[in-house]
């Protein structure tokens, strides 16, 4: 059914973009037909795409499907703005066209010898010359013609208009979200007071990473730059809140080796995203590789952190996707039976998971499935959905803070959401 819906959706937006950039920009002949049939190859090379992307073929597919997809979407949202001064233009002309159309007044001949008619207040009578000699003709008045722009090259200019200015918008934002996408992670530095802290760890840091989807457009190179960037914050902990992989350890495992070169001081930790679950094998062969390279899963489990003396519960939860297979988070095994005394920080991929953690008691929720968005205006979108999109916020008594993930998925394009890693220090 979703896919039924997505197939629908993209056949609107390339009837639209038909209809405002090559029938409302060309004229019937040549030149329609071979931007139709571009138009129709590109909505191909995003149905191959998604199929192939899903069948685990090379990235040269994935490419230029996932790349248009986003023009697409910059030039439908630039095309809808421009409706209203679009219309406001196409008003103007024809309100100019008809008065071009409308007739003037004739000039009224007066033979020699009689009086001129009498012209009514604001009324513009032409009178002819009295020729000097009776035998002479009497000129006839022409008008000399007013040369003037057809009603269809007008429309082909608005069109033409329209569309540069959509498609130049569309090329441009697209450009800068694939360097924000493709560029380094910002590193966000965040401070959390949590109240039942020990005031011995107070300091305790953690690297929070989210949603790296290693994929076919990462490479192992994304791996390694993540890997090195959380290195250099010298972590005590280093927190993987879910969707790592996009793709099985047979296709994606050579990405996620580096992992291996991970440091901190109390070790890494994984919990399962939504997509660690779109496979057939399921997140059991991810969670046996990320042992092998150095990596612990918490599923519905919890350890303690120990640091100068004092103890801090880290707890993780599998995902919600999980459910459907019976791998669905358990708040009870993973926080059931510990002592509330102290602090607890859970690991949930996704923020809607929050309510949960409040009614048992979390202190603090690190979350990430949210992107930020990636592209906006999809921010807005994501709002309707999770309690909270980006950021530090408290919901029900819990804090819980959202990164942005440091990867993308789709089209590698970021817009409004630049991808971050996080370092997280917790003060009493």
């Amino acid at each position: 059914m979703i896919v039924l819906i997505f197939v629908a959706l993209v056949l609107l937006a390339h009837w639209y973009l038909w209809h405002r950039l090559v029938r409302q920009t060309t004229r019937p002949g040549r030149s329609r037909k071979a931007l139709t049939l571009g138009l129709g190859a590109l909505f191909v090379v995003l149905v191959v795409t998604f199929v192939g992307t899903r069948m685990g073929l090379e990235s040269w597919v994935a490419w230029p499907g996932y790349i248009w997809l986003a023009v697409m979407f910059y030039l439908v949202i630039g095309l809808i703005v421009l409706e209203v001064p679009r219309a406001v233009a196409a008003a103007v002309l024809r309100g100019s066209e008809r008065r071009e159309r409308a007739p003037e007044p004739e000039p009224v001949a007066v033979l020699a010898g009689t009086a001129a008619p009498v012209a009514e207040a604001d009324e513009v009578v032409a009178v002819a010359p009295v020729p000097e000699l009776e035998e002479a003709p009497v000129p006839e008045l022409e008008k000399a013609p007013v040369p003037s722009a057809s009603p269809m090259s007008r429309r082909l200019f608005l069109g033409r208009t329209t569309a540069a200015i959509a498609g130049v918008s569309a090329l441009g934002t697209v450009g800068y979200g694939l360097s924000s996408a493709l560029g380094d992670p910002v590193i966000e530095r965040v401070m959390v007071t949590l109240p039942k802290l020990d005031a011995r760890l107070s300091g305790l840091r953690f690297a929070v990473v989210s949603d790296i989807h290693l994929g076919p457009l990462t490479g192992v190179a994304h791996t390694e730059r993540i890997v090195r960037m959380i290195n250099g914050l010298e972590a005590d902990v280093v927190a993987i809140v879910g969707d790592l992989v996009d793709g099985t350890v047979a296709q994606l495992g050579a990405l996620a080796r580096p992992l291996r070169s991970l440091e901190s001081r109390y070790g890494a930790y994984f919990v399962t995203g939504n997509h660690e679950y779109f496979t057939a094998e399921g997140p059991g062969e991810w969670v046996e590789e990320l042992k092998e390279l150095g990596t612990r899963s918490l599923r519905n489990e919890r350890v303690e952190i120990s640091h100068r003396g004092a103890v801090l519960d880290l707890a993780g939860v599998n995902d919600v996707g999980g459910a459907a297979s019976g791998d669905g988070p358990d708040f009870d095994k993973a926080l059931g039976g510990r002592d509330t005394s102290r602090s607890t920080v859970l690991l949930a991929h996704q923020p809607i998971q929050v309510g949960q953690a409040a009614e048992h008691g979390v202190d603090l929720q690190l979350s990430g499935h949210t992107h930020g968005g990636q592209i906006a205006p999809f921010n807005l979108v994501v709002g309707l959905q999770q309690p909270v999109v980006s950021g530090l916020a408290k919901v029900g008594g819990t804090q819980v803070y959202v990164t942005r993930g440091a990867g993308f998925w789709g089209p590698p394009v970021r817009v409004g959401a630049p991808p971050e890693i996080t370092m997280l220090e917790v003060h009493a």
